[in-house]
């Protein structure tokens, strides 16, 4: 995840300048570019600069705890091993950005019509998924 998250943001970067916009299916898909300094959808990003250091600590211990889980996993408990990898992989994928940048490069941003979604990237799209499966996990039967 961390390897495509920065392949794709490195392909997109001298492509699109900042808020640049490229239409891939109208009404509904289109490729921005955009800096989120804050967290998801912007939260925080209008903070004075001291949410660059709180987000790379925060995701530093958060990938440090999810390398720990991962490490006392259960061989067999591959549902949950994919989501975690996913989380850190993603959580990597940002953190990278931030220490590299001071921002995240945010670019997939879908809308329908005028209702826009804010962008995001792949290490948010491969957070997100991992969420998905712990939570489907937690409804799992256990045998």
């Amino acid at each position: 995840m961390v390897v495509l998250d920065q392949l794709v943001k490195a392909a997109v970067r001298p492509r699109l300048g900042l808020f640049d916009s490229v239409t891939v299916i109208p009404g509904f898909f289109s490729l921005t570019r955009v800096h989120n300094t804050g967290a998801a959808f912007g939260f925080l990003a209008g903070a004075a600069g001291w949410q660059r250091w709180f987000f790379i600590v925060l995701a530093g211990v958060v990938s440090l705890a999810l390398v720990v889980w991962l490490w006392r996993l259960p061989r067999g408990d591959r549902m949950i091993a994919v989501a975690l990898a996913c989380v850190l992989g993603g959580a990597l994928g940002n953190l990278i950005d931030r220490v590299r940048h001071g921002y995240v490069v945010d670019f997939i941003h879908a809308h329908w019509g005028a209702a826009y979604f804010p962008a995001f990237n792949i290490a948010d799209s491969a957070i997100t998924i991992g969420a998905a499966l712990l939570i489907l996990d937690a409804f799992r039967q256990r045998q």
